[in-house]
């Protein structure tokens, strides 16, 4: 799996009204860590951006299983002792009951980030156009 780090133009959508807290999802994560240029508007970002225990273990299966391209010595510790973002912890209960509800997508990780963010009411940071379409300019910040 290529986890889309390759040339592609970021562009921000803005939402109507403020916004103070993003959800990054998995891409968002990595790429914002690795400094890749899909990140720039989350660096601009002056809310706060917040990671997902569902991303860590999303790269973790990816970089066990050999899927991942990222940089060199990468691990899923240094995500989340990085001052950019912090990460949260939603009540497993809370967050799995609302990930029942998204039969939209077979993607488990896709299903738990969505449901993430609609938990705390969050936008949720993305590169994927399949969100983006399904959460719409209120609910994500495109990449």
């Amino acid at each position: 799996m290529d986890l889309g780090l390759g040339p592609k133009g970021a562009q921000v959508r803005a939402a109507a009204g403020p916004c103070p807290v993003i959800l990054l999802d998995t891409n968002a994560l990595i790429w914002l860590y690795e400094g890749h240029r899909r990140s720039r508007p989350l660096v601009r970002w002056s809310g706060r951006l917040y990671a997902s225990p569902a991303s860590l273990l999303e790269i973790q299966l990816l970089l066990e299983s050999g899927r991942a391209r990222v940089r060199r010595g990468m691990a899923v510790a240094a995500l989340t002792d990085d001052g950019r973002w912090l990460l949260d912890e939603p009540s497993s209960a809370a967050w799995f009951t609302r990930a029942l509800d998204l039969g939209w997508t077979r993607d488990p990780f896709d299903r738990l980030l969505v449901a993430h963010a609609g938990l705390r009411g969050w936008r949720l940071a993305t590169g994927d156009e399949e969100l983006l379409r399904r959460l719409g300019e209120r609910g994500s910040v495109e990449l």
